[in-house]
């Protein structure tokens, strides 16, 4: 099995736990990501490598079952890599992938970019490339994966809970680097930052005192067969 777009690997260990399974290989394009993936995972199935989603360095066929977790999005051209994933994917096999309904599933995310938007320009351009961003939509995924000559194309919606257990949980991630909110937060002053912090922080509240939230988040997923 091939996880593409793996990150730090944590599908790659949910799927290792499924002792049927032979073995796991992961491609993520950050080294960093990678290099945390092999240290935190001992099982000998696991594989990890650095990779362009849209060059996959695997031989024609290589996997039975190809996937990719909420990383599709970010790849600048999205088709090229289903194509990869179909191409490294054997006769039968299949190709499944997720990514956020960015635009009206994500509360966690649409809490800071709402704000953003309000308070500057910046701010509207942010949350409008965001929500507009490509297979985020309903039948963007089926559509794609029917383009690429997969069959038995079948798209469908799964939402999970974002647990947080206070409001400096729920920030924290805005303090990363990695993901459209972090970016953002990353082009503004000291001022800027504190005051879209606070107005943010009070949504999270929203009248109570702080503590544990819990917001839904919802995906959309997609599996085709390769004929």
């Amino acid at each position: 099995m091939l996880d593409v777009g793996c990150g730090t690997g944590n599908l790659s260990s949910c799927l290792a736990q499924n002792p049927e399974i032979v073995s796991i290989s992961g491609l993520d394009i950050s080294q960093p990501y990678i290099e945390h993936a092999i240290h935190r995972n001992g099982d000998r199935r696991l594989d990890f490598q650095v990779g362009d989603a849209c060059a996959l360095p695997f031989r024609d066929a290589s996997f039975d079952h190809t996937v990719s977790m909420l990383a599709l999005q970010f790849v600048p051209r999205a088709d090229i890599a289903v194509r990869e994933m179909r191409r490294v994917t054997r006769p039968g096999g299949t190709v499944a992938a997720a990514t956020w309904d960015t635009r009206g599933g994500f509360v966690a995310q649409r809490m800071i970019l709402d704000v953003a938007a309000i308070l500057d320009q910046h701010g509207r351009e942010a949350r409008a490339a965001t929500y507009t961003r490509p297979l985020s939509r309903p039948g963007d995924l089926a559509r794609l994966w029917s383009s690429t000559g997969l069959t038995n194309v079948a798209q469908d919606m799964r939402t999970i809970r974002m647990d947080f257990s206070s409001f400096a949980d729920f920030w924290m991630p805005v303090e990363g680097r990695e993901g459209p909110v972090a970016e953002y937060v990353r082009t503004l002053g000291s001022k800027a930052k504190a005051r879209l912090q606070d107005i943010v922080r009070s949504a999270y509240l929203d009248g109570e005192g702080d503590g544990p939230r819990s917001y839904a988040a919802t995906a959309w997923v997609v599996k085709g067969s390769v004929p």
